[in-house]
């Protein structure tokens, strides 16, 4: 009988012991977890190696348990708006969908901001916001902000967990959703009481929504129309976006581009996606794109857009735009086809899987006859590259040009392969027309929505997925201060950007506008007052280095390159140096202004760089 009461002891031992590991007495029953246990083990099983993140009330449960695990890190930001562009850059750098975490109320406010830029430059991000416990929505709880309607418009799709037991799916949805067709942000709300009640966890194999089928394979009669217009064409040009780059499709290009010898014109976005030093390479196109790459637009007969929006920076007046030629559009978003432009021959597809199939009927049809029927269009493109280059002139004693800032930091970085990120401004425009990427994935900048206070903090997303890379963000003296912040989380985190301030005293773009249809009025443009960014770096724990002439820049930034600390060098440059060429808004591609008209020469003539040593308008410690 002792025997029996040991084993019937043992039993229910077990059975208890059970009960509170598991949450249930049956022998078959799955492992129970609570919602934020949940998370962390779907992001696991998802990949997700670093999660930009700032907690908050509602999300305290998540980040306990983040605080216990080892396989995630965390990366503390300093303000919301700054994890969702680290998660940007992230996911640009990589390919792979950047993951930030929030808290509600204002910590949803402030990331909506990266969530649109998200939204507009098809970036794949999954956003977690916490939420007030589900029995207090909609009763204006504290901290309580209606985050499904709040992002809605600025997310592909969102999601409000009301049942610990749907959590897993739901996060297995939000990641397939945000990586296939069409890239974009997915935010998922997970309530206080859903991050705290538990649930058997179980994370699907795979994922079927009966109302997303993205179509990945592109019609193979268009294909074959395409591939004919591409073989024919004597003005071609391949007009390439950044849906190349998200596809992975930049091997795929460059042979067709190779294989039918046309030039290449990019976007901002997809700058990276041809090897930008190619012969066939034209730059970037647009309202401050090269000269020849809005020419060749504007003259071509075939229009080969792939992976592009067709957007209003491209496009200019759209009723002149690209007057004689036919178009072909591929894109995975069949939203963005015929949406600004009419096609002749939309292909709704993976750029990568419609660029291989392109490739395999080309191979068969073409031959050396493509370099001989297109030897007049690229005499004509090299008249034009030859009529208006990019230029600056940079006298020795003068004040610093920041195209020659731009120009050398590219020179002593190439070798390097870096990563760049830019804010937005005029240094943005400068570094796409001087900076020159032979892979993708290595520039980062905002495109769509044009956010000032991008480029740091996606730098540091960049840094914190490449730890041994070198990553340069090249930022301007407004903007940088709009995420200023961040340093504190770069150094903390050893994060070792390398800032290169363009320090003009103006909000610069806004300025150059000013200028050139304002009549000089420089209502709010004039920053009047500007920190000394050497001793703010040093107040964070950065290293601040300053290069004050021309003759100082080289030598400035090699040492920030070999310093393996953040970094700010500022550069003190020209207040009244303008960005050309420059389409004119309602202008049409070929209507560029090349550079400052009379009144704006003589403005110029008297300019110059200030520096903290001439001015008692730059704010010190």
């Amino acid at each position: 009988m002792s025997g029996l009461l040991g084993q019937a002891v043992s039993l229910l031992l077990y059975r208890f012991l059970r009960l509170i590991f598991t949450g249930g007495m049956d022998g078959g029953s799955v492992m129970k977890l609570t919602g934020a246990e949940i998370l962390i083990e779907c992001l696991k099983r998802e990949g997700v190696k670093t999660i930009f993140a700032l907690p908050g009330g509602v999300v305290l449960k998540i980040f306990d348990m983040l605080h216990q695990q080892k396989d995630i890190e965390v990366v503390l930001t300093r303000h919301e708006q700054g994890a969702g562009h680290m998660a940007e850059g992230y996911a640009k750098a990589t390919g792979k969908a950047g993951v930030c975490l929030v808290t509600s109320g204002p910590g949803m406010t402030n990331v909506i901001t990266a969530l649109a830029d998200a939204y507009m430059d098809s970036v794949p991000l999954v956003c977690f916001t916490g939420q007030v416990p589900t029995s207090l929505i909609g009763n204006d709880a504290f901290q309580e902000a209606d985050n499904i309607g709040l992002s809605r418009p600025c997310t592909k799709y969102n999601f409000l967990v009301k049942d610990v037991a749907d959590l897993a799916t739901t996060i297995k949805e939000a990641f397939y959703i945000a990586t296939t067709g069409r890239p974009g942000p997915v935010l998922v709300d997970i309530p206080k009481d859903v991050s705290m009640d538990k649930a058997e966890f179980t994370y699907p194999s795979s994922v079927s929504i009966r109302s997303y089928n993205p179509v990945y394979e592109g019609n193979k009669w268009q294909i074959k129309q395409a591939a004919e217009a591409m073989a024919k064409a004597k003005k071609p040009v391949l007009y390439v976006g950044g849906g190349v780059i998200f596809s992975g499709a930049s091997q795929e290009l460059m042979e067709l581009a190779e294989l039918t010898h046309m030039p290449v014109d990019m976007t901002l976005m997809g700058l990276g996606a041809f090897p930008g030093e190619h012969l066939q390479s034209m730059g970037m196109l647009g309202m401050h794109g090269t000269y020849w790459a809005n020419m060749v637009m504007h003259y071509s007969d075939l229009v080969v857009a792939i992976g592009a929006r067709f957007d209003d920076r491209v496009t200019g007046k759209v009723s002149e735009f690209c007057p004689h030629a036919k178009v072909i559009h591929i894109d995975i978003d069949p939203t963005s086809i015929r949406k600004n432009v009419n096609v002749d021959i939309p292909i709704v597809g993976d750029c990568k899987m419609v660029l291989r199939e392109l490739l395999q009927i080309l191979r068969a049809t073409v031959n050396g006859d493509q370099k001989k029927l297109r030897k007049p269009w690229w005499d004509q493109i090299r008249e034009w590259q030859q009529a208006n280059p990019l230029a600056y002139q940079q006298a020795a004693d003068g004040p610093i040009k920041p195209q020659h800032v731009i120009k050398r930091l590219y020179e002593l970085t190439k070798d390097m392969d870096p990563i760049v990120s830019t804010d937005v401004g005029q240094h943005q425009m400068w570094a796409a027309q001087y900076f020159k990427f032979a892979k993708p994935n290595r520039w980062l900048t905002s495109g769509g929505l044009g956010t000032m206070g991008f480029g740091f903090p996606a730098a540091m997303g960049a840094q914190a997925a490449f730890p041994g890379r070198l990553v340069l963000c090249i930022a301007g003296d407004g903007s940088i201060q709009m995420n200023m912040q961040e340093m504190a989380t770069a150094v903390v985190h050893k994060l070792p950007v390398k800032i290169i301030v363009l320090n003009n005293r103006f909000h610069g773009m806004v300025r150059q506008w000013q200028d050139l249809f304002y009549e000089g009025r420089y209502a709010s443009s004039d920053l009047e007052t500007t920190p000394d960014f050497v001793k703010l770096a040093e107040a964070y724990g950065a290293v601040g280095l300053r290069a004050s002439k021309p003759s100082e820049v080289d030598d400035v930034l090699k040492e920030a390159i070999a310093v393996n600390r953040p970094v700010i060098v500022d550069v003190p440059t020209d207040r009244y140096e303008n960005v050309y060429p420059m389409i004119p808004a309602g202008g049409s591609n070929h209507e560029m202004i090349l550079e400052d008209p009379p009144h704006l020469k003589t403005k110029q003539a008297g300019s110059g760089q200030v520096t903290p040593q001439d001015s008692d308008t730059i704010l010190t410690a």
